[in-house]
């Protein structure tokens, strides 16, 4: 086994939280600061055009290539559930949708962590840290920062209609949803620049860690576990990880800490493979039991879409623009120009939140509206021009699992999501395609004579609609929660309100695992907000 030099702060996992965290910590010069990555550098091109994550999703060279267990919920089926694995992470094969979620999401995660630290007011301030919006700087953005958040560069009359047609409908018009209250119907802003994909490798990594002589990255070198071992006093820490090279396996030490960033799958998945976790689980597969942590692996959370497809007619749509030669040139010319088209767009534009039912206090529903429709990601297109208004619940009660396979690192984790597994999850599924078709009721689309091609008119009751979601229903790719943090006094917590594992010194869980709650929305801003903390916290802290 080599023996790796020794380093200050150990990051595992270069994706969204990772390359925050790498550029914060190294901005010391007299701290060395190791970032470890799984995949490989960022240099596939598709990478960074942004229609390209139809060819890096199922890719092996950007992709896990994760799938879910057969679920219930969803009759039994299984998902494959993209997770990235390359420089950047889940940044270099998103959406890129810039969506912070409603401010009473984070007042809940201060209740739940008893912290006021995670109230949004205190947030605010984190997510402008590192914020570059097209607008400038006012009470709500930040201007100057590496993360840049723009307007999407297209425009399609069809998405223009709906946007009329949802305000018919009685949801109002919103040209920012990152003021702290996300209801109504409007266009997505997009973490790109000048047209092209703007991933965290690109925004956080390259401008200035690779000049950093205290920087070091390792890609293509996957952590097999944890080194967790008694300090003098007997109380665990974190004293380094163990790597396997591709050639051989080495050992790095951290002096101060090890911050865990692999995401809300690989974080549990490492976590296990290194004793802690739940017991009985770690003894199934015969690994020492380090510390008895039942939360790990738990409360996973994410956002189901169900994708309804309405065949439209008299508009344009990616469906038959795409299907010529011509309009294949016409869209490649028209990137290779300007930047702008559908060689440019967010897997989604446009966006509306609102509630499925009056009962909701506040928006508990959010749509994704593209030009075009297919049957899923990697799938051809319909021949026919269509829209697609997929919906997702903004605040599913499902909770679901993470659990390692085997003892083995290089073998992929279960993952049992348990989607519509509440009556109340199945209840806002059916609501939810009411709501759209009483948008696409409205007179606004009559010219474009809609027809709901799926799931079908024919589907009304609510036990048809929420049996035709699990028919039809798909991950939006927002899992969190597995790594949860909470109260003292909450046996399931597995973090504290500073991201510091329970019972373990020097090691603290970064990314999307750690939220005890979904977030309102996309959830690649608000790891990006949490890593801010964490880098802070980290950088202060004596070390260990």
């Amino acid at each position: 086994m080599g023996e790796a030099a020794t380093f200050d702060y150990i990051i595992v996992g270069a994706g969204t939280a990772g390359c925050l965290l790498a550029n914060r910590l190294s901005a010391d010069a007299s701290k060395r600061v190791l970032l470890i990555e799984a995949g490989p550098k960022d240099d596939y091109h598709w990478i960074h055009i942004p229609v390209g994550y139809l060819h890096c999703i199922g890719n092996p060279r950007t992709d896990w290539l994760y799938h879910t267990e057969a679920d219930a919920g969803l009759n039994g089926r299984a998902l494959r559930y993209p997770r990235g694995k390359t420089l950047g992470g889940c940044s270099s094969i998103n959406g890129m949708i810039y969506m912070r979620g409603q401010a009473r999401d984070y007042d809940l995660w201060a209740q739940q962590t008893g912290d006021a630290r995670w109230r949004w007011e205190h947030c605010l301030p984190y997510f402008k840290r590192h914020e570059d919006h097209h607008r400038g700087a006012d009470e709500a953005h930040g201007a100057g920062g590496e993360w840049r958040v723009e307007r999407q560069r297209l425009h399609w009359d069809i998405l223009d209609a709906v946007v009329q047609a949802a305000q018919e409908a009685g949801i109002p018009a919103c040209d920012d949803f990152n003021r702290g209250n996300n209801e109504g119907v409007g266009y997505f802003e997009v973490n790109q620049q000048k047209g092209w994909r703007l991933n965290t490798a690109k925004a956080f990594l390259r401008p200035t860690c690779y000049g950093r002589p205290n920087f070091e990255l390792w890609t293509q070198a996957h952590v097999r576990q944890l080194l967790i071992e008694p300090d003098a006093d007997g109380a665990l820490r974190c004293q380094g990880v163990q790597v396997w090279t591709g050639k051989e396996m080495v050992t790095a030490h951290a002096t101060r800490e090890v911050l865990l960033a692999a995401g809300s799958i690989g974080s549990p998945q490492v976590l296990q493979l290194s004793g802690i976790g739940p017991a009985e689980l770690l003894r199934s597969h015969g690994i020492t039991v380090r510390l008895d942590l039942p939360g790990v692996g738990a409360n996973l959370q994410d956002h189901l879409q169900i994708r309804a497809v309405y065949k439209v007619h008299g508009a344009s749509t990616l469906n038959t623009l795409s299907a010529s030669l011509w309009g294949k040139a016409r869209i490649a010319l028209e990137y290779a120009l300007r930047r702008s088209g559908p060689m440019s767009m967010a897997p989604s534009q446009l966006g509306a939140f609102t509630r499925s039912s009056p009962e909701h206090a506040w928006p508990n529903i959010e749509f994704h509206v593209q030009p075009l429709s297919l049957d899923a990601f990697g799938e051809p297109l319909h021949a026919f021009d269509a829209f697609t208004a997929s919906v997702c619940n903004l605040n599913p009660t499902s909770r679901g699992t993470v659990q390692i396979r085997s003892p083995r690192f290089e073998d992929a984790p279960l993952i049992a999501p348990n989607y519509l597994s509440t009556p109340q999850d199945r209840k806002v599924a059916a609501d939810s395609l009411r709501v759209a078709r009483r948008i696409v009721a409205q007179p606004a689309l009559a010219r474009y004579r809609p027809e709901e091609w799926r799931p079908g008119p024919q589907f009304q009751t609510d036990e048809e609609l929420a049996r035709l979601a699990g028919d039809i229903a798909t991950t939006i790719f927002h899992p969190v929660g597995t790594t949860r943090m909470g109260r003292d006094d909450d046996p399931m917590a597995v973090l504290d309100s500073q991201l510091c594992l329970r019972g373990v010194r020097a090691l603290r869980v970064v990314d999307a695992g750690a939220m005890p709650t979904i977030t309102s929305g996309n959830t690649n801003a608000p790891v990006l907000m949490m890593a801010e903390k964490a880098a802070q916290w980290a950088a202060s802290e004596p070390p260990h």
